[in-house]
């Protein structure tokens, strides 16, 4: 898929914590409204800023085509984590967080 800031749907994933209790980097993703401001660094130094359009959380079954496609010729970045009880029997969370954005010019 596009890198941040190209034409397209970047996606980053990461974790809301670790099994051994650690905390994840998308630890506090679901405390990001519309309007808050995102940016990303690339490893040239650049910084790309995004800006929060909306969040959704889906179950595992549900179709999520919509967060790796966009086809309105902008930048978008969409932030991926899990949402929900853990599930200790098939040890995961049933649902994931998505927090989309777009760039911002």
């Amino acid at each position: 898929g596009p890198k941040p800031g190209e034409e397209g749907s970047a996606v980053i994933d990461g974790h809301i914590n670790w099994w051994y209790g650690a905390k994840g980097v998308f630890e506090h993703l679901n405390a990001l409204k519309p309007g808050d401001l995102i940016s990303v660094q690339d490893d040239q130094g650049a910084t790309t800023t995004f800006i929060v359009r909306r969040s959704r959380i889906y179950s595992q079954k549900e179709d999520a085509t919509d967060v790796f496609r966009s086809n309105d010729g902008k930048a978008h970045l969409n932030l991926i984590t899990c949402d929900g009880v853990w599930d200790k029997i098939l040890k995961m969370y049933k649902k994931r967080l998505v927090v989309f954005t777009d760039k911002v010019d």
